[in-house]
This record gives C-alpha cells, structure tokens and sequence, in this order.
C-alpha cells in the first residue's frame, strides 16, 4: 500500500476545485488489482445544488381548421296556401260546426286541411298531413263533387275508419287537393273528431 501514496497525494494536489461551479467533494474509489491504478479508479461527484434542467419541448400538433357547412330547407309550415293567380282562382265553401259558410278563394293543388288551417277554421291535423290520423275528417256535402274526386287510397280508407261520425262521402282532408273538377265543392266539417292514429294500433299489435 505504501506504493499507491504518492498516487493519492497527487490526486489531493490537482484535483482541487477551483472554482465554486466545480465539483466540491471528490469520492474515490479504489479496485485493488496488478493493473496500474489508473485504469481501475472510479470517480463520483456530488454538487451543492443540482444542475439545471433542461426545459421539456412539447410537439404541438396542428391541424387545419375545417369550415362549417351549413344548408337551409324549405320551411314546412302547416296551413300555408299559395294565393292564386289572377283567373285561375278555385272556389271551396266549408260549413263549420254551428253550420255558418265560409267561402274562399284558393289554388289548384292545395289540400282542404292546409285551406281550412289558413282561414282559422277548427282542423286538427294531428299527424301533419302524412295520413297517419283521422282529425281532419271532413265530409263532401254534394255526391257529385265526390265522386268527381279521386278514389280514396287504402291507407286513407284505414284512417277514415277511425273517424267519428263515418258517412258515405267522407275523406280526409289532408288528401282531397283542390282541382276544377271539384271548383264549388261545399265542405261540411264534423261536430267532433277522434284522434287515433296508426301508432297507437302498431303499439297494440306488439304488447
């Protein structure tokens, strides 16, 4: 051991700090072997504060920024008729519940139930027109005006046998359009009506 002093004292004499930004504190570490020293001697520092650290750099990632699409449809109002055209106006004449006549000028192509909605007479039109329902049953005072109407369609027929107060010239109103055929026709609207419609049986049928 004698042999290795002069080595320690020399690492005592260079190995000083300084500088306070240098190590302060020098641990050796000594593996006995037949190779030099030098080679097996390891060394630790420790410092009175810990060194700075390195600010983390984030990945930002960026995407384009997609527009907005926006669309508009036709407004599905129920009720609303189209004025006629000078000369082309068609005459419809409804008979309320207390069986006063009020007669409008209207469109071709405008169904009585849209008719009878502008004018503020009492329709119901629970399922909007789709013929899902019986509430704007409405019966044809004159046979010939009836029959000068389209036939029925089955699912109509389905929905009229829902409705109070069933007779031979009954229709829908939601179905029966405006034409010249039917110029004059006299509507008579039912003292009540009877809001069933072909959800209610569907749901039957299932429970």
């Amino acid at each position: 051991m004698s042999s290795t002093r002069p080595f320690f004292s020399y690492l005592c004499q260079h190995l000083r700090p300084q500088s306070p930004s240098r190590p302060r504190l020098l641990v050796l570490y000594y593996t006995p072997c037949e190779r030099p020293l030098s080679r097996h001697l390891h060394t630790r520092t420790t410092y009175d504060t810990p060194p700075p650290k390195r600010p983390r750099i984030q990945k930002q990632w960026t995407f384009p920024r997609a527009r907005r699409r926006f669309s508009t449809t036709t407004i599905a109002a129920h009720g609303h008729v189209t004025p006629p055209k000078p000369g082309e106006e068609l005459h419809v004449t409804f008979i309320d519940k207390d069986g006063a006549e009020h007669t409008f000028e209207v469109a071709a192509g405008e169904n009585l139930m849209d008719i009878a909605q502008a004018e503020d007479l009492e329709m119901e039109g629970a399922c909007g027109g789709s013929c899902a329902c019986s509430t704007c049953h409405v019966i044809v005072d004159d046979p010939d005006k009836y029959d000068a109407m389209p036939e029925p369609s089955d699912d109509e027929n389905d929905m009229l046998d829902l409705a109070f107060g069933l007779t031979e010239t009954s229709r829908l109103g939601c179905q029966v359009k405006m034409a010249k055929e039917i110029d004059g026709v006299k509507i008579r609207l039912p003292s009540m009506t009877r809001n069933l419609q072909a959800a209610d049986f569907k749901g039957a049928k299932k429970s």
